[in-house]
């Protein structure tokens, strides 16, 4: 699915008010899982030879791509998660091995990851709603899940029905995965 969408860009932060600690652990954890997508992305690029795949997997890292770039200039580096190199090998190993296996498997794995992640992102626009705070970093984030809700729209329909059993099971995989690295990357 394609939109003809303006860049992304963060507010200066020194322009913000103070971003309160939960906000920047919510931040955290959506740097880390913006690098964990782009490597995704890489994995699945240095393994898969099906065109098809190839270029929804270049398309898509450039968006998460713009995503991880958008976090950068939000989140300073001594407040980004310590655990980001084993970010990008999970990332990268959660893109690669799928690829082995064929289309199907890559885009059920996209859709598993990205169903979570618009999760994450609703949980955090929910909060952000409740108290009333932050609007700039509120449409940022609504963005990125709009972005992300297309790739899972995208891979969802590329995989086409119900996957089989082992399928499924590396998809839970995928989510449970996700959501002990969101966990880990908050506090980390």
């Amino acid at each position: 699915m394609t939109h003809d969408r303006k860049p992304l860009i963060a507010p200066p932060l020194a322009s913000l008010p103070p971003i309160p600690d939960w906000l920047v652990r919510e931040l955290r954890s959506d740097h880390a899982g913006e690098t964990g997508a782009v490597m995704i992305y890489r994995g699945i690029l240095a393994v898969c030879r099906d065109p098809g795949v190839r270029s929804f997997a270049a398309r898509h890292r450039a968006t998460e791509q713009g995503h991880l770039d958008l976090l950068e200039q939000l989140l300073p580096p001594a407040r980004r998660s310590r655990l980001l190199p084993i970010w990008r090998v999970a990332g990268f190993l959660t893109g690669a091995l799928p690829a082995l296996f064929g289309p199907r498997a890559v885009h059920v794995t996209i859709d598993a990851v990205e169903t979570f992640v618009d999760h994450h992102y609703q949980q955090q626009l929910d909060r952000l709603d409740a108290e009333g705070i932050h609007p700039e970093i509120r449409a940022l984030l609504a963005r990125c899940q709009e972005e992300e809700v297309d790739h899972r729209d995208e891979a969802r329909e590329l995989h086409g029905g119900t996957p089989g059993p082992l399928l499924r099971a590396w998809g839970w995989i995928v989510g449970a995965g996700s959501a002990a690295a969101v966990m880990a990357a908050k506090r980390i």
